[in-house]
């Protein structure tokens, strides 16, 4: 039995990882649930779940929830919410499904706690890669991807030796804009953007799909997660999203996860690793006509991506300002205050505003991220 700490448990991948619970009850029991406001959603959940605590992130939604809520789930407010999921004591294992680099802290403590991580939150490793797998080393916690593409990484890599695998790639939808022209995308509204072919996701997470902002960042997670070099890590645009990534040994041979573009599959490995369990959704079916189409990424028309492998190299804060100015700047798209062009502009200034940087801590992670989060507000206003 495995008891779930489900820290983003009202977002598409809290969801979904709740559906897999449901469907495995004798397998795992969920002991806290955070969400950020959607208190409707979450009292469901703690009415159906009865976890020891919840927790809600913005205060005047988590006021909301006490005045209403009477039961025995104990409810915690802000950071000390995540805090309190993270580290708590009956948790076997910490689902960190939150967007942004609000999971860092969290993920941090879970840590030091001992928990198993299954890590959503992609920011977590691009803004602190290096003090995050040196700590879960420290602490013999394992680190387990729920992303669709590092899953597939993952899955493809057991059994392997390291030194006999030549190269990851990475697939990408190519996102919502994949078929525009350089002078379209230039015009796309937020509309545009959150019209995914493939993949229902988060707001954030859609806009960064079509700048390819998102597979910038897991690129650099790649990185971080399986300790391979930027110049071994490779990325290919695939329309489909049913191959959701591939490895290449050194002998030319290529092997590849597929399935149909649903993230409770990866949830649940992550979930059971190094089990497979069944799991009820609609699978692959090669009875039907499958076409699947492989294609290099436009990096000049989309050049986030491009972006993304010069900081990774570059290292130190640079990823961590990467992700917390594209963060400020998509929300700042999808509130109408700039054009899609303006989020890869707003990045690249405030990578360009950088000083001298200090050592790698915890905190001053944490100060550069809001340094960085500050500078682009600044810059679009």
């Amino acid at each position: 039995m495995k008891y779930l700490s489900i820290l983003g448990s009202t977002g598409s991948i809290g969801t979904q990882t709740i559906d897999v619970v449901n469907q495995h009850p004798d397998r795992f029991i969920i002991v806290a649930l955070v969400a950020h406001h959607n208190i409707d959603l979450l009292e469901q959940q703690i009415l159906a779940h009865e976890p020891i605590m919840a927790g809600v992130v913005d205060e005047s939604a988590y006021k909301a929830l006490k005045s209403r809520y009477h039961g025995p789930t104990k409810l915690y407010c802000g950071e000390e919410a995540l805090i309190a999921a993270a580290t708590l004591q009956e948790a076997t294992m910490v689902i960190t499904a939150i967007v942004g680099a609000a999971g860092i802290s969290s993920t941090v403590e879970a840590i030091k706690a001992g928990k198993t991580i299954g890590l959503a939150n992609k920011e977590t490793l691009v803004a602190g890669g290096f003090l995050i797998t040196s700590l879960a080393k420290e602490h013999n916690v394992k680190i387990l991807p729920i992303d669709s593409e590092h899953s597939a990484i993952f899955q493809c890599l057991e059994g392997q030796v390291k030194e006999n695998v030549d190269k990851l790639i990475i697939t990408a939808s190519g996102g919502p804009l994949r078929t525009w022209t350089r002078e379209q995308i230039q015009t796309a509204t937020a509309a545009d953007c959150l019209r995914h072919p493939t993949w229902s996701m988060g707001n954030k997470i859609t806009i960064d799909s079509a700048s390819l902002f998102n597979k910038g960042l897991e690129v650099i997670e790649a990185h971080w997660l399986f300790d391979f070099d930027f110049e071994h890590i490779d990325v290919v645009v695939h329309p489909q999203s049913i191959v959701h990534s591939m490895i290449m040994m050194k002998d030319g041979a290529i092997l590849a996860q597929l399935g149909n573009p649903d993230m409770r599959e990866p949830i649940q490995y992550a979930m059971t690793y190094p089990d497979r369990i069944p799991l009820v959704y609609k699978t692959l079916e090669f009875k039907e006509l499958l076409e699947l189409q492989f294609m290099p990424p436009r990096y000049d028309d989309f050049p986030a991506l491009k972006l993304a492998f010069e900081v990774g190299r570059q290292g130190g804060f640079k990823p961590a300002v990467f992700n917390a100015a594209n963060e400020t700047a998509v929300y700042a798209f999808l509130e109408d205050k700039i054009s899609f062009p303006q989020i890869y502009q707003t990045v690249t200034s405030v990578l360009d505003a950088m000083e001298s940087e200090d050592d790698f801590t915890l905190d001053n992670l944490l100060a550069i991220d809001q340094w960085a989060r500050c500078k682009a507000s600044e810059l679009i206003k």
